[in-house]
């Protein structure tokens, strides 16, 4: 099953999701790549539009509070998503993405 070899990191306040972005895309879309989660994001890289739409979708695909950690400026990005265990993670973005 995809997803299953990421390397999520979970903590006591949540887990720790590394993604690379694809900014500028025809559509909003989750795929892995190996063990790399790679984003494909509409918005352009412009004043954090990226971002915000990244904060914005994840929040609504795991249903709980996501914070951007670093990569800020970066298409390497780390975020934390609050009250969840890996497992969960993982299975949501196993059934929300596309394995390449």
């Amino acid at each position: 099953m995809c997803g299953e070899s990421m390397k999520l990191q979970e903590t006591e306040d949540g887990v720790f999701l590394d993604v690379y972005v694809k900014p500028s895309s025809k559509e909003f879309r989750l795929e892995f790549d190996e063990d790399e989660l790679v984003v494909s994001c509409r918005e352009a890289p412009i004043k954090g539009k990226v971002n915000k739409e990244l904060l914005k979708q994840f929040s609504r695909l795991f249903g709980h509070n996501v914070e951007l950690i670093s990569g800020f400026t970066s298409r390497q990005k780390r975020f934390l998503v609050s009250d969840i265990k890996a497992e969960d993670v993982n299975r949501i973005l196993a059934s929300a993405s596309k394995t390449r």
